[in-house]
């Protein structure tokens, strides 16, 4: 049904490009979206590889750094109280305001956008795995008690596979924010990635390379997005039962 739906607005866009001349600067027809993609496909998929790396190593940097800060902010409440406030002022400052401080200290390179990628996505793992850290039964834990299990055994078998969906949902978040985060470092100084390449054709008008660009970008979100739900599957399947097989065949 959704893909027949994606088609007729395909169609739709086609024909009425077609029917109203519309140059190819303002709007191009998808056909013409197709032929740039095949055209400029090595050009536009080097730098979606460099996009790419830039988006794999700052959500690897930012799950590194979700994790620990979110089991110490579990471990000792009075560390929780001292920074979310830090944390809430931090993901409510507009991350285009300190792009530039990032070019400034990190330069062009990969680290000035490794860094607002990590900015971008830290905040909703951190939150989400400290939530589902704390949000035990209490008479899950109290049974837990009444075994003398250790802290570390009621952090490993109760409260990491309780905070697991809660992880989950965070990095789906993250991973769109974190592509969202490497286009706008690139937006803001860079010599390569899509961001570049959109800033590069916008300049020049090419409108059909512009479109091939976000495509990538969409194939991107689309396929972290994706990855995202394979590890659900594989890191906590019973959740698909809580779910339900319709909610899961559709994300």
């Amino acid at each position: 049904m959704r893909g027949s739906i994606a088609a007729l607005g395909i169609v739709a866009w086609e024909l009425a490009v077609r029917l109203l001349a519309v140059p190819d600067y303002l709007l191009p027809p998808p056909s013409g979206v197709a032929e740039e993609l095949i055209a400029r496909f090595a050009l536009v998929a080097r730098h979606a590889g460099v996009t790419l790396g830039e988006v794999g190593v700052g959500l690897a940097a930012a799950v590194g750094g979700g994790a620990i800060l979110a089991v110490a902010m579990a471990s000792m409440p009075f560390l929780q109280r001292a920074l979310y406030p830090l944390l809430a002022f931090l993901q409510a400052v507009p991350k285009v305001t300190v792009a530039p401080l990032f070019l400034i200290w990190l330069g062009y390179g990969l680290g000035s956008k490794v860094l607002m990628v990590f900015l971008i996505a830290f905040f909703p793992i951190a939150v989400n795995l400290t939530t589902g850290l704390l949000l035990v039964d209490a008479d899950l834990l109290r049974l837990m008690r009444s075994y003398r299990a250790t802290g570390w055994q009621v952090f490993r078998t109760v409260r990491v596979p309780n905070a697991l969906p809660f992880f989950l949902a965070g990095l789906r978040i993250a991973v769109a924010l974190a592509v969202v985060g490497a286009v706008v470092a690139e937006f803001v100084g860079a010599d390569r990635g899509l961001g570049y390449l959109i800033l590069l054709a916008n300049a020049e008008l090419r409108t059909p390379l512009l479109f091939a660009c976000l495509v990538w970008l969409g194939a991107i979100g689309v396929g972290l997005f994706a990855l995202v739900h394979w590890l659900e599957r594989w890191l906590s399947p019973w959740t698909r039962t809580l779910r339900g097989p319709e909610a899961v065949a559709g994300f």
